[in-house]
């Protein structure tokens, strides 16, 4: 497989949801409200230099050290409150995935890192050779979810098969499910989860005051009119 170089600027970072993948959780030493955390890994350290990004559980940390089989990141207070990061320990397994330059390939969808919430595995369902996995969340979160639309379950692209006003299910074919920590979950675990950005900016666009329409024209922004024709 060919690999591309990564951005060293956290606010340039860009992921997938393909997980590269599972490391192990070496250890965490937490502070008053912050943490550092240190994971053994292998594939993301090729090509890895310090200062890149490396989604963890779908979280996006800046490498600070870096060795042979292993990575330490410095991990906030505000990531600690929003993921599921501050409940690992030593021998966790987590999912991993290298920040992806311009240049390479999509396979799944546009991921930030940056978690809007925590859900809970309310169900887990076998049918015939896939698995369904129904996920609690919270009112705001499951707005900016979309039946057949891309959400990011602890850094997993994946796509929403069932949506209701209380939870979303997923539905996971043999591969992820083996290649991912999903095979280790159980009823009543936490996943942090990243909804599709494209639909919070269009919401957050339609809510903003529009420019006066001397100035959208004269700039040639997006105005009301223009996403009402277009279908939004």
């Amino acid at each position: 497989m060919r690999r591309f170089p990564f951005s060293r600027k956290r606010g340039d970072t860009m992921f997938t949801g393909i997980v590269e993948e599972i490391g192990t959780v070496r250890t965490l030493r937490r502070g008053a409200h912050s943490a550092v955390l240190s994971i053994d890994a292998r594939t993301v350290l090729e090509r890895t230099r310090l200062g890149d990004s490396i989604a963890v559980n779908g979280v996006c940390l800046t490498v600070t050290s870096l060795g042979a089989t292993q990575f330490s990141a410095d991990v906030m207070h505000e990531t600690l409150r929003r993921s599921n990061l501050g409940a690992l320990h030593a021998g966790s397994p987590v999912n991993l995935e290298r920040a992806m330059a311009a240049d390479g390939r999509f396979g799944g969808h546009l991921v930030s890192g940056h978690i809007d919430a925590v859900g809970t595995i309310r169900r887990i369902q076998r049918d015939d050779n896939a698995v369904w996995y129904t996920i609690g969340a919270d009112a705001t979160t499951l707005r900016h979810i979309i039946m057949k639309g891309s959400i990011a379950i602890d850094g997993i692209s994946l796509t929403v098969a069932r949506l209701t006003d209380a939870d979303f299910a997923v539905s996971i074919i043999p591969h992820t499910r083996a290649e991912t920590t999903l095979s280790l979950k159980r009823v009543g675990d936490e996943v942090n989860l990243e909804t599709d950005m494209v639909g919070k900016y269009v919401e957050r666009f339609l809510g903003a005051p529009l420019p006066p329409p001397s100035a959208t024209a004269e700039s040639g922004g997006i105005t009301q009119a223009f996403l009402t024709a277009h279908g939004f």
